[in-house]
């Protein structure tokens, strides 16, 4: 794809419409008191004794998400290169919508690190080398290591029994050479494995983490090959068999290589 020029500005999004409000003066024991003929009227014609019906949300939200579930798909594939600018018509051009709920997406992927605003130009993938990679490696291991631990020495074997699925599901996903599909099935399985500690923050921030640890790095291929991919989805099913027999030292050394490997 290549990079083009954006000569217009981005703006935060619209509010959605809200739902209408039912007036204060008319309560649901009024409407019950009304005469009958009170509610008769017009075809079409809005009398008092109607509640108004609430708008419909807009969609224009929903038309953000899918770009940005879109633009992040391209990135892990590699289809963004780091370094490279990219204007939010010739982005809306390639989705088919117009360049403001793109321009909308790219502020989002700004706020989480992915690109950075050019102005009057568009917006930048950002270029990661191989020690950010290996600082979000570390912090994860900080954070994830001690909470497997805890939670292989609390969790329920027939907990981790149940995520066998999951993990099945990376294996496929690998299989098919496909970052953008093994990356979204490498999220689901471990944030599954967290989700056992009634946490919602740490879920939350591992999985940021967890995903920026995914980008493109600058210099390299754009997009890891099948191997590695195969080859980092055995180590879930290591992960699990090591859970369900309870051997922390296992767990430990799975827990912290899986984010050197990867």
């Amino acid at each position: 794809m290549t990079p083009s020029t954006d000569t217009s500005g981005g703006g935060p999004m619209d509010q959605a419409v809200g739902a209408a409000r039912v007036p204060p003066q008319l309560r649901a024991s009024d409407v019950a008191r009304a005469r009958p003929e009170a509610g008769s009227g017009v075809r079409g014609e809005h009398t008092h004794s109607e509640v108004p019906i609430p708008r419909p949300v807009v969609q224009r939200a929903s038309v953000r998400g899918q770009i940005v579930d879109a633009l992040r798909t391209a990135l892990v594939a590699g289809e963004l290169r780091p370094g490279e600018v990219y204007s939010a018509p010739a982005l809306g051009e390639r989705f088919g919508v117009s360049a403001t709920p793109v321009r909308e997406a790219m502020q989002q992927l700004a706020l989480e690190g992915a690109v950075e605003v050019v102005p009057n130009r568009g917006f930048r993938v950002v270029e990661r080398g191989a020690r950010e990679l290996a600082e979000l490696a570390e912090i994860r291991a900080l954070i994830e290591v001690p909470v497997m631990l805890r939670l292989a020495r609390s969790v329920a074997v027939e907990r981790w029994a149940e995520l066998r699925p999951l993990a099945d599901a990376t294996v496929r996903a690998a299989s098919s050479g496909c970052p953008a599909t093994y990356a979204e099935s490498d999220r689901a399985f471990h944030r599954a494995l967290l989700l056992p500690s009634g946490n919602e923050q740490l879920v939350r921030i591992t999985a940021d983490l967890h995903r920026r640890s995914q980008w493109p790095l600058v210099g390299s291929p754009a997009s890891r090959g099948r191997a590695d991919l195969v080859a980092d989805a055995a180590q879930h099913a290591a992960l699990l068999d090591a859970l369900i027999a309870r051997d922390l030292d296992a767990v430990r050394g799975l827990v912290g290589g899986h984010f050197t490997s990867a």
